[in-house]
């Protein structure tokens, strides 16, 4: 496939894959908390960057630092807590969606929530297999980190969705096929080449959750789609990249 990473544009790519680069247990916006919380470093990547002050993340910062829960079980407390600030964030955003949905969008828009939760309960098992085949901290931390950067994300898309709505203006264009999208073309390739990496790693006996877990999140982005532009529809396929990647180089390291 000629199809090479600079369509993606820099920003746009960093964006969906900083948590690559910085590390391979730790999300961009978690590690950014941590460098900013204890040695006073601004997080590099731009989407860290675009929520920093939110008072969810400040918290998280803040919590991090702490001397008292400088321990693995204590740095898993605290993005424990900040996932479950970032879970009402999104049920606030989601109500205050719903209010300004028109009544044409409004079943659309509740297939695409109730998909999204759908893809993250069939997650759940598929991390448990995965980091279950790992030893030590860092996966406990990784663990944490990966269930709450998809209800950050969508606690933040959400919002987004109810502030342009808020502002008025033309709905979002609907994206072209993926296969006529050079951008989304290669995310998806990218996407079935760690698929397959990580189904070939898993043990026989837990490849069925991974099957289920991404079926469910094909199902959120079929459902989403159609509520979204281009840019928005490569934040979803990226940051599931990043996610399948990241259980790819995880799974097996005792």
């Amino acid at each position: 496939m000629r199809i090479v990473k600079s369509l993606l544009g820099v920003d746009r790519w960093r964006r969906a894959f900083g948590a690559l680069a910085l590390t391979s247990a730790m999300s961009a916006a978690v590690l950014g908390a941590v460098l900013a919380a204890t040695l006073g470093v601004t997080p590099s990547a731009a989407h860290a960057e675009a929520a920093a002050a939110d008072p969810i993340d400040a918290s998280m910062r803040t919590c991090l630092a702490r001397s008292d829960m400088s321990s693995t079980a204590g740095q898993v407390q605290c993005m424990d807590n900040a996932r479950i600030g970032w879970k009402a964030a999104l049920d606030g955003a989601w109500q205050q969606l719903q209010t300004k949905l028109p009544p044409a969008q409004r079943k659309q828009w509740d297939k695409s929530q109730t998909s999204w939760q759908a893809s993250r309960d069939a997650e759940k098992p598929l991390l448990s297999a995965v980091f279950a085949t790992t030893h030590g901290s860092m996966y406990e931390l990784a663990e944490a980190d990966i269930q709450l950067q998809p209800v950050r994300d969508r606690a933040l898309a959400l919002r987004s969705a109810a502030a342009k709505l808020s502002a008025g203006g033309d709905p979002p264009r609907r994206p072209r096929a993926c296969t006529e999208d050079a951008q989304c073309e290669h995310a998806m390739f990218d996407l079935n080449r760690y698929y397959r990496r990580l189904q070939a790693k898993m043990p026989v006996r837990s490849r069925a959750t991974l099957t289920r877990a991404q079926k469910a999140w094909s199902a959120y982005l079929i459902a989403t789609t159609p509520l979204i532009d281009e840019r928005g529809r490569i934040d979803i396929i990226g940051a599931r990249v990043a996610t399948i990647k990241r259980l790819s180089e995880t799974v097996g390291n005792d």
